[in-house]
């Protein structure tokens, strides 16, 4: 995945800003990054921060705080494939707790990362279709 062309959109209100739970920085920051295509970047001060795929929350991760590992407050990840986004969770080191449940309403699954948070994904109906158009919008073509 690429970075958008456009800066974030501000108003008040939005979610702007995550802090998660870690006990080792670098692999969850690695974790991330292979499940989901956060980008990882380095702040000014030397932490380890991310941005979403599409530039609109960033974050960061710290050391010292209990892991969300019970669901409280849940944080769900917008995805094309809830399947593929599972695989891409397991493959990374991640664990699955709740599956998708067929028949349900939402496309939802849960999943604990490498720090013990339990965070959501959420398949966004006609996602897929939408980035699908735009990898293939992507693609040069040759001229006729």
């Amino acid at each position: 995945m690429t970075a958008p062309e456009h800066p974030p959109t501000y108003r008040t209100g939005k979610i702007c800003y995550i802090e998660i739970p870690a006990t080792d920085i670098q692999q969850s920051a690695e974790f991330y990054r292979r499940a989901f295509g956060w980008q990882i970047r380095r702040r000014g001060d030397g932490a380890t921060a991310f941005d979403d795929t599409v530039n609109q929350v960033s974050g960061t991760w710290v050391l010292g705080r209990p892991p969300a590992a019970e669901p409280g407050l849940m944080v769900y990840i917008m995805v094309a494939s809830a399947p593929a986004a599972i695989d891409a969770v397991v493959s990374a080191g991640g664990e699955i707790v709740q599956p998708v449940i067929p028949q349900a309403r939402e496309v939802v699954a849960t999943f604990r990362d490498p720090a013990g948070n339990v965070i959501g994904i959420y398949q966004q109906p006609g996602l897929a279709e939408t980035e699908a158009g735009e990898s293939s919008a992507a693609i040069p073509r040759s001229p006729s």
